[in-house]
Parts: structure tokens; sequence; C-alpha cells
């Protein structure tokens, strides 16, 4: 089963994929008091192609909702660049657990969006 779950940054400043962002994922759980809190469930660093495809392989699919957080000051840093968005973070709803989320970010050091990808 491949992952339910997909990222893809895309540095579009230079019309290159982003390598290297860490990038964390996490799920919305309810604690015994019915308490909101985020569980860290995946975590890993943007590939070559600026993709993580592989998380959650394996793992039952479940509703709900998702963080996804990406690290972009170390990854401008390398570049020698300030970046006025050091973390990017968006929140993102599956409600159907047998479909494929990918959730890209276009960044650039002054500029962000997403939307759903397929």
């Amino acid at each position: 089963m491949a992952s339910p779950i997909t990222t893809h940054v895309l540095d579009t400043n230079l019309g290159k994929p982003a390598v290297g962002v860490a990038v964390v994922l996490y799920k919305q759980v309810v604690d015994n008091n019915g308490k909101k809190e985020l569980q860290e469930i995946a975590s890993g660093e943007t590939n070559s192609d600026g993709r993580i495809v592989d998380w959650l392989e394996g793992q039952q699919r479940e509703a709900g909702i998702y963080r996804i957080e990406f690290a972009t000051d170390p990854y401008f840093e390398k570049q020698g660049k300030t970046c006025f968005y050091p973390t990017v973070t968006f929140d993102f709803r599956i409600e159907n657990p047998d479909e494929h989320y990918h959730v890209p970010l276009l960044v650039s050091a002054y500029a962000i969006s997403t939307y759903r990808g397929s």
C-alpha cells in the first residue's frame, strides 16, 4: 500500500525542487480528557526531486485533522538567504482514508502557496 500522504516542495525562485527541506507530519488526537493535541506521526527530508513519498507506508489510513510543517529557514540559510516564513505550517482534513492526499508547497523567500495535489 502506497503512502496515503505525500508532499512536494518547489522553490519557485529557482524553478527547481527544494532538496533537503525537513518536514514533520502530525495528526490531531483527543486525549482521555477530551483535549485535542497534535501527535507527530512521521518526519523526513525532501529528496532530490523535492518529494517525500514514503510516509505511513503500510500503515492504516485514518480520517481526521493533520498538520504538515516545513522547516524553510534552514533551507534558505544554506542558500545565503533570509526568508520571511521560517516555518510553513498547514492544517488539512482527511475525510476519505481510501484516497491519496498530496500536500505540495510552492515556496520562495517571500511567498508561499499550497493546494490539494493528486
